[in-house]
């Protein structure tokens, strides 16, 4: 970016990044000039790509043009396509798509619903060729493929058009049909059966209610931001933190301003008060060169181990070595996860100094996955052995090593908990 401005410091043009996709602005006053220095700053983008042995897609390329003349042109419905006047040639689009998201003259958004509703019902009748007509897909698979692969699609960019006080009665009746047909796919019912009925054999929330879900999810993300986060720059005074405002941030809105917005950031916040939790995004030990296995690298061991040798003899001498040193505290975790859903996982420790056991307990982990529950077993073992007298050493047995890894890894990675 910095050798485009360089290269393109008289074109008066401006190059926006979004990870994998560019956006070059230019300003004229006439739109054969917008398209001149559109033409010069695209070739500059691509002899850079050239020299960097990148690759630009050509087919790729949009073009927009945005005007200000506003003859006959509502402002209120004005998306940036100037309307078919004497004053300019452009003709203004019903439906304008950016950056995935479709946008109209009224922001309703009824276009994008639509699109990634029968998006999702396609790729939902795709997944008909993964089972055969001697042995198809169970009901808990499909469900499983509906809210891993269908539902994310039919949900991309829903806070646009879901928020506290939008008109969305349209937009929730097309997903509704979605989910309904999908319920049918799930359950092999009839077509006359009840959208509820369906709805909650199959195993699937109501729309509404996972629209919901998602918003709330929403609203709470932001408390895990930065302080110097962009997205502060749009909120109150509450959230603004160490951010800038920004020209339109609601910090800067009147109290009657305020109550006729409506949007996703207004209810981000009005409503993030509401969580109890706090986060700290960049906590000390979270930050490189503070974390455990960076300050303590000389003070962890990780005894890995080969299947194909039998280290019983090995483990033994170790053990005995241990117990003879009375500043040392054993710990052995283990876990247990029932295969039926209608029981939860448990993980298990216990604590041994010298030959003498001092703690044995378990704790229900939930219904989590095998490796959260070994995790849990892991931190429970070592949030006891810290709580012994005497304790300089803690040695920790466990039949997962890449866990043991984790345990002291604070990096962002999934987990259960």
């Amino acid at each position: 970016m910095k050798l485009f401005y360089i290269k393109a410091a008289l074109l008066n043009t401006m190059l926006l990044s979004f990870v994998d996709d560019g956006t070059i602005l230019a300003q004229s006053k006439q739109l054969d000039d917008n398209n001149v220095g559109l033409r010069k700053a695209y070739k500059i983008i691509y002899l850079l790509f050239v020299a960097f042995a990148l690759v630009l897609e050509h087919d790729k390329t949009e073009l927009f043009h945005f005007s200000c003349c506003r003859d006959t042109y509502n402002p209120s419905l004005d998306l940036g396509y100037a309307p078919h006047t004497s004053a300019t040639p452009l003709k203004p689009k019903t439906y304008w798509r950016y950056l995935g998201f479709y946008f109209d003259r009224g922001l309703t958004f009824h276009e994008h619903v639509r699109y990634y509703a029968t998006k999702a019902f396609t790729t939902m009748q795709a997944m008909r060729m993964l089972g055969n007509s001697t042995r198809g897909l169970s009901p808990k698979q499909l469900r499983l493929l509906y809210r891993s692969c269908v539902v994310p699609i039919a949900m991309y960019g829903y806070c646009l058009w879901y928020f506290n006080g939008a008109c969305n009665k349209g937009a929730m009746n097309q997903l509704k049909q979605m989910q309904r047909k999908a319920a049918l796919w799930i359950m092999g019912a009839f077509r006359t059966s009840l959208t509820g009925g369906r709805e909650a054999l199959a195993g699937l929330i109501p729309i509404h209610l996972m629209l919901k879900k998602l918003a709330t999810c929403t609203v709470y993300h932001v408390a895990t931001l930065s302080d110097t986060h962009p997205l502060h720059s749009m909120m109150g005074e509450r959230l603004l933190k160490q951010a800038e405002p920004h020209a339109r941030s609601a910090a800067l809105m009147t109290p009657a301003m305020r109550g006729k917005v409506k949007s996703t950031v207004m209810e981000v916040d009005e409503r993030v008060h509401t969580l109890t939790e706090s986060f700290e995004p960049f906590a000390p030990k979270a930050r490189p060169g503070d974390w455990l296995l960076d300050r303590f690298a000389d003070q962890l061991h990780f005894d890995e181990c080969d299947p194909t040798q039998d280290r019983r003899p090995y483990l033994d001498k170790l053990i005995a070595k241990a117990r003879a040193d009375p500043l040392t505290v054993l710990a052995a975790t283990d876990h247990s996860v029932p295969q039926s859903n209608q029981y939860q996982a448990a993980s298990a420790a216990i604590i041994y100094k010298g030959h003498h056991k001092l703690e044995r307990t378990r704790y229900v982990s939930g219904r989590v996955t095998t490796p959260d529950a070994e995790l849990n077993a892991i931190a429970c073992a070592v949030h006891l052995a810290v709580k012994q007298a005497n304790c300089q050493h803690i040695m920790v047995f466990t039949d997962s090593m890449g866990l043991a890894h984790r345990a002291v890894d604070p990096s962002v990675h999934w987990s259960g908990f």
